[in-house]
């Protein structure tokens, strides 16, 4: 089943924060022994993650009952050089997940519901025209699980200052999803209860990059998400004062998302770099938030660094939320889902990074003699998550970076 926001407070966040660390900067021009100018390495980064949470207030039984979830994620992320300004781009992952929350739509313990396996991918191409500071890419993705599938196309378009100190990135993506109905047990007999199966969502970015000194680097970045057609989940109760019978969630079909970030980087010692993140959030359905996060990265030596990490998360809550049997039968639109309250959260946690220069291990490949996969290093991270109202989750991630 789909896990809407869960993915995004807690999976999302470690896996999309473990990447940073794994970029790699351009190095000088290369050559090989006969005067040709050689390409970069192809690069593989790995990563895997265990989450873990419990609450008390799922919304598939109306804003009450076990949140339990736990959940393997592994995501294969590849970039390939085929010509000096081409390279192809590929990132393909799993999620496995058994859940005791969405077990709860049949009402009986190992229903076909209680656990999910989501695999999704895309394929793409990135291009940096010869004597030219920009670049371009396209891409195309899709994604499955057992109730929910989904085809996505997005690109980007960069333009690089002659300095290299300013950037400004435009990018665009679009899903193309369809549900398969799934409605609680006892209501199955009703008809079809919501008026569509299609989603769609439209995304625009807008990233402006500078740095401002030698210590201190800022980005700007604006987003825009329209979404259109089946925007609540067909599985997920709502309970009214006036009945005990359970209605299925329903939300407006359509939704605008408006966040705003900015980004700063600031080197305090040799040893030492601050990373602030500040994000405001507002969309069409009355929520408004504001996210704030600190990452203190410590070098403890030029190959090993440990880095602490805080987010704060705050928002109030949709005009369309209530807790269980609140609601009034009369209401046009209602939701007992906790990700649409007023809540506030904090993460927190530990990573370690370990890169030498020279690498972890090489491993000697099949293909030719002098084809090798180095292990250049690897990003470990713990997070604990805690959300009011009632619910806390554990990630434990795991990054691998390749060379070939």
């Amino acid at each position: 089943m789909r896990m809407q926001l869960i993915r995004i407070t807690g999976l999302a966040l470690i896996l999309g924060w473990s990447l940073p660390a794994f970029t790699q900067t351009p190095g000088p021009e290369r050559t090989d022994t006969s005067g040709i100018r050689a390409l970069d390495p192809a690069e593989v980064n790995i990563l895997f993650s265990y989450y873990a949470q419990d609450g008390d207030n799922s919304p598939v039984t109306g804003g009450i009952g076990t949140e339990q979830l736990t959940d393997f994620s592994s995501r294969f992320i590849v970039k390939i050089p085929v010509k000096e300004q081409l390279s192809l781009t590929g990132d393909l992952g799993f999620d496995s997940y058994s859940s005791a929350s969405t077990d709860n739509i049949d009402r009986y313990v190992s229903s076909a519901s209680s656990s999910d396996t989501r695999i999704y991918g895309t394929f793409g191409f990135e291009k940096k025209p010869k004597g030219k500071n920009s670049s371009y890419g396209l891409k195309l993705g899709g994604s499955n699980e057992y109730d929910y599938t989904s085809l996505s196309v997005g690109g980007h378009y960069a333009l690089i200052s002659e300095d290299g100190n300013r950037e400004l990135n435009l990018t665009g993506q679009a899903f193309f999803d369809r549900w398969q109905l799934i409605y609680p047990i006892e209501l199955r007999r009703e008809g079809q209860l919501v008026p569509t199966d299609q989603r769609r969502s439209y995304n625009l970015g807008l990233t402006y990059s500078q740095v401002i000194s030698r210590k201190l680097q800022a980005s700007l970045s604006l987003d825009g998400i329209y979404m259109t057609g089946l925007l609540s989940t067909p599985f997920h109760r709502v309970y009214f004062q006036e009945q005990e019978q359970a209605r299925v969630e329903r939300l407006p079909d359509t939704r605008l998302k408006l966040p705003a970030g900015l980004r700063l980087n600031y080197y305090v010692a040799d040893f030492l770099i601050a990373r602030f993140y500040f994000r405001y959030y507002w969309d069409s359905w009355g929520i408004q938030a504001q996210t704030a996060s600190l990452e203190l990265p410590v070098k403890v030596n030029r190959f090993f660094s440990v880095y602490p990490f805080y987010r704060y998360h705050n928002q109030t809550a949709a005009d369309y939320f209530l807790p269980y049997k609140q609601h009034h039968l009369d209401a046009e639109f209602y939701t007992s889902d906790y990700d649409l309250a007023a809540l506030d959260s904090h993460t927190f946690g530990m990573g370690v990074r370990y890169a030498p220069v020279n690498g972890l291990a090489r491993l000697r490949m099949p293909l030719g003699k002098k084809k090798d996969m180095l292990l250049r290093g690897f990003d470990l991270r713990y997070a604990h998550y805690l959300r009011a109202p009632g619910l806390k989750a554990d990630v434990v991630s795991l990054g691998l970076n390749f060379t070939y």
